[in-house]
């Protein structure tokens, strides 16, 4: 008996049983978990990354990314950068990582992840004590819960706009947590912010009854955090990315507070801390995820290779 060859079979046979060398990319996983905060006496939610092949048992143990979401999104704004950790980490681009993202909901998510002093008014909540909850509970929870290598040169703080504040800012008043930052397209102005930010609507840099208090900016914004952190000796590195459209200011007389030009600001303080390595890039984009997912590429590329953490055997 003979046999004819079908390429059109062939192909629908390889397909059936897959391909050789067309295999799927190995997939991390996202699951929503939350943890108790003692701090601010209710749970932290957060959605959680488990890069491909994860071990739980704690064989292996793995470097941790915080990523902090903007003001009004949600912990899931983050996820959107998944395929890009699954693509980096099978390419062998960055190592294995655990990524938590938790979500910010204080001050009708404006909280800016700081501890804020607003007592709140009839149309505003209080704000509440973010800063301590996620450096004290969560770090805690993420290392007691998941196997992660607990120094701080296996951890990195990233976030965007307001998220990009709050990384700055936790980087340099907790060097002893972070070793390196990712900050996108961050709201941070100096000296005070325009008349018009969210910084001063939502009472996050409130005292008392009053929802925005300039000492308090002051003492929270991230120059006033450099002296102690040159005195605590310790490394940092930091990227940081804007894009060349983020919104220009309505007053003309308010262009220093244009995003782009203060992260060009911020680059040329951080530049002259000691210890500290910094990169700078403004990118054709405005403020959203047309900047910061390529720019948090190039971003977890550039810290990884300076702090060289990685998987390990676990201990």
């Amino acid at each position: 008996m003979r046999y004819c060859f079908h390429p059109i079979l062939a192909l629908l046979g390889l397909l059936a049983t897959g391909l050789p060398g067309w295999a799927a990319e190995p997939a991390g996983t996202i699951e929503s978990r939350a943890c108790a905060s003692a701090v601010l006496g209710h749970g932290i939610s957060y959605q959680l990354y488990l890069p491909p092949g994860y071990v739980a048992d704690g064989s292996v143990r793995y470097p941790v990314l915080y990523l902090l979401h903007g003001r009004g999104d949600k912990m899931a704004a983050w996820t959107t950068i998944k395929p890009d950790l699954d693509r980096l980490i099978g390419e062998h681009r960055i190592p294995a990582v655990i990524a938590v993202m938790p979500d910010a909901s204080s001050s009708r998510r404006a909280g800016y992840y700081i501890d804020s002093q607003f007592a709140g008014t009839k149309d505003l909540p209080a704000g509440e004590a973010v800063e301590s909850a996620f450096t004290r509970d969560l770090v805690a929870h993420v290392d007691a819960t998941y196997p992660t290598r607990p120094e701080r040169n296996s951890r990195i703080v990233g976030g965007y706009s307001m998220g990009g504040y709050g990384a700055l800012r936790y980087s340099l008043a907790h060097p002893e947590l972070f070793g390196a930052a990712i900050v996108l397209s961050p709201a941070v102005y100096f000296p005070l912010p325009p008349p018009d930010s969210s910084t001063r609507e939502f009472g996050a840099f409130g005292k008392g009854p009053a929802v925005f208090d300039a000492d308090t900016y002051t003492a929270l914004n991230y120059p006033a955090t450099i002296p102690a952190f040159v005195a605590k000796g310790l490394p940092l590195v930091m990227f940081i990315a804007v894009g060349d459209d983020e919104h220009a200011l309505a007053d003309p007389a308010q262009a220093a507070h244009d995003l782009d030009y203060e992260a060009h600001t911020l680059y040329n303080k951080i530049r002259r801390v000691p210890k500290t390595t910094s990169q700078l890039r403004v990118v054709a984009g405005t403020h959203n995820w047309d900047t910061w997912r390529p720019t948090f590429v190039e971003g977890i590329e550039y810290v990884f290779t300076r702090l060289k953490p990685a998987p390990t055997p676990g201990r």
